[in-house]
């Protein structure tokens, strides 16, 4: 518990318990000493990932700058640009036509170039948790966005596949 008050004290740092322990008093202790959420187990991993979301929501909702006319999120990695707002994209200047998912997979793999994402962090980043998809639907996906880039740029490798392992975008 000191652990956690020198944590609290020291940044902004969201604190979630994972515990097995499962008395009240336990929890009221841990919310007391400024835990942000309290999760006994078992507990659903989607669970888990909603509740970091929720509270990563609360902290970037007071750390982020209020907004401003005519300010766009765009994602700009290299020759591609993806406005997510307008839902456009665009490889070397020239428009590229997405679907919905496209562009989501396409979102996911460019925001952290030459790191690898797998069919299933894909499939989270594209489909809501109560769609059901065979992981090979990536696959399919994977093959369209390049057949759509390579329309506008016959030299376009820029999705790397790494057999049983997943896909990432080239830096």
């Amino acid at each position: 518990m000191e652990l956690l008050r020198r944590l609290r004290q020291k940044s902004d740092l969201p604190v979630i318990f994972l515990t097995s322990k499962d008395e009240e008093i336990d929890e009221l202790f841990g919310l007391k000493m400024g835990a942000d959420d309290f999760i006994r187990k078992p507990f659903s991993q989607r669970l888990l990932v909603e509740r970091v979301k929720a509270i990563l929501r609360r902290i970037g909702a007071k750390d982020a700058p209020p907004a401003k006319e005519g300010d766009t999120k765009v994602l700009d990695r290299g020759e591609l640009r993806m406005d997510t707002e307008r839902h456009a994209c665009t490889w070397k200047g020239l428009p590229v036509t997405l679907t919905v998912t496209e562009f989501l997979i396409l979102q996911a793999l460019a925001q952290r170039p030459g790191v690898v994402k797998s069919r299933n962090a894909l499939m989270d980043a594209a489909y809501d948790d109560q769609v059901y998809v065979d992981d090979r639907t990536i696959d399919s996906h994977i093959k369209r966005l390049r057949k759509k880039f390579k329309a506008v740029d016959d030299d376009f490798d820029k999705i790397d596949t790494l057999y049983g392992v997943g896909y990432r975008f080239s830096e």
